[in-house]
């Protein structure tokens, strides 16, 4: 991504909220402002239109008492007519009002706005009809009121966009210093490499919402960094262990074809077959550990009896009559899981108690309320208390030569583990009885 167009979008983030916030705020104005304008406006109307009523009915009480000829002539911002109410004719009038011949009918009826020359503004009107004879129209000039509402209005006209405007650049700079400390970060982030995540943001103590983002994002980089350095130790390690029997092949057809009597073909076949075997479980391993890893290890799951799975591989023990098993312990105990799985586990299990077993491996099963709990035992040199967590970790060997030599990949007490905790349950190792090494696995019923 070009500088270019980071920059418009970081451009466009801005202009988005700006835009946002000036709009609500250009509504709202607009709105107080016209809804202000109207309110103020009938308000200055009515005072005015109370103003010139009240003139009327001044002018009628001064008529009833004196006649029109009573009246005395008023300012231009006023008039008023006494009207005839048989003939509807004027029979006195201000200055102001004397051209423009009678504003009110017979009837006391007349505009409320009137115009007494084409270049003076409007007047507002007020008729007092109880009067005698008479009807008395007042007027009052709205040229103040009109100039009042032409003040306020320009005012409004320029201050609302200034308070916009003032608005816009204030949210223009605070969202800008927002995503300062976010743009930052990107660029902490940017500099970082694939090769190397052991680098980390710095977190600010400003206890909102970007120091969390920016302890999330280290969080993150660590569990990068962890599965990092686990998917290189386990490519290391199955790269060390599959060159190991790939070797031993290559060495044989090597020497088969070199020197032919050297090496009969039945001693080069058990030899592809033994070499091919140890790939085979090996690749068997690591695919499981895969799928564990990715979350997919899936389990058909169906009831299944441990002590059958327990006695099957003890008789396998048996026959191959380099350990004596003790099954006294193996009681009736079902589970509900993957059959194959299970199988492979217990296997794995009893390989590991059989090649670290001095003459003896005990086998034991039990189900209680709670769960199942399944024991796997020998009386070989044990595990040191500093490596029984250890053991379950990928290709660890405590005895690299005799591990090498019978075998072993490193990778099948892990897999137990990743079984066991797909079940639910758990395994842990202890100390057995003879000093041996024990495997308790506990698995829900």
């Amino acid at each position: 991504m070009t500088d270019a167009s980071r920059g418009r979008r970081r451009a466009g983030i801005r202009v988005r909220i700006t835009a946002v916030a000036a709009s609500i705020v250009a509504l709202a104005l607009a709105l107080g402002a016209v809804g202000f304008w109207f309110v103020l406006r009938g308000a200055l109307y009515g005072q005015l239109e109370s103003e010139t009523a009240r003139d009327a009915a001044t002018f009628a009480e001064q008529v009833d008492a004196a006649g029109p000829e009573a009246l005395l002539d008023v300012d231009d911002d006023r008039f008023w007519q006494v009207i005839d109410r048989d003939s509807g004719a004027v029979v006195a009038a201000s200055d102001a009002a004397e051209e423009v011949g009678a504003i009110a009918d017979r009837e006391g009826d007349a505009p409320s706005l009137v115009l007494l020359d084409d270049e003076d503004p409007a007047f507002v009107t007020a008729v007092e009809r109880e009067g005698g004879d008479w009807i008395i129209v007042t007027g009052r000039s709205t040229e103040e009121v009109e100039a009042a509402l032409g003040t306020v209005g320009t005012l409004l006209a320029v201050s609302v966009p200034l308070i916009i405007g003032i608005v816009a650049l204030t949210t223009w700079f605070a969202v800008g210093r927002s995503l300062a400390p976010v743009e930052r970060m990107r660029a902490q982030v940017e500099r970082m490499s694939a090769s190397d995540l052991s680098r980390r943001i710095i977190e600010t103590e400003t206890r909102d919402e970007i120091e969390r983002l920016a302890h999330t994002m280290n969080g993150l980089l660590a569990r990068l960094q962890e599965s990092q350095t686990a998917q290189r130790r386990f490519i290391s390690d199955a790269s060390h262990e599959l060159k190991s029997p790939l070797a031993s092949l290559r060495q044989y057809a090597e020497v088969f074809r070199a020197h032919p009597d050297r090496i009969s073909p039945a001693e080069l076949s058990g030899a592809v077959l033994d070499e091919g075997a140890r790939l085979e479980r090996l690749v068997q391993a690591m695919l499981v550990l895969t799928r564990a890893d990715e979350g997919s290890l899936a389990l058909s799951r169906a009831d299944v009896d441990l002590d059958d799975l327990l006695l099957a591989e003890a008789a396998r023990l048996r026959a191959v009559g380099t350990v004596t098993v003790d099954t006294v312990g193996v009681h009736p105990a079902r589970v509900r899981g993957d059959v194959s799985l299970l199988r492979q586990a217990t296997r794995n299990l009893a390989d590991n108690a059989a090649r670290h077993a001095r003459t003896r491996v005990v086998f034991g099963v039990t189900q209680g309320a709670s769960g199942v709990t399944l024991i796997i035992e020998d009386d070989g040199d044990g595990i040191a208390e500093i490596d029984r967590e250890r053991v379950f970790e990928r290709f660890v060997r405590l005895d690299e030569a005799r591990a090498r030599d019978t075998g072993g990949s490193g990778l099948g007490l892990a897999i137990v583990r990743e079984i066991v905790r797909a079940h639910g349950g758990d395994v842990q190792a202890d100390a057995g009885a003879s000093g041996g090494a024990r495997f308790i696995v506990s698995l829900p019923a």
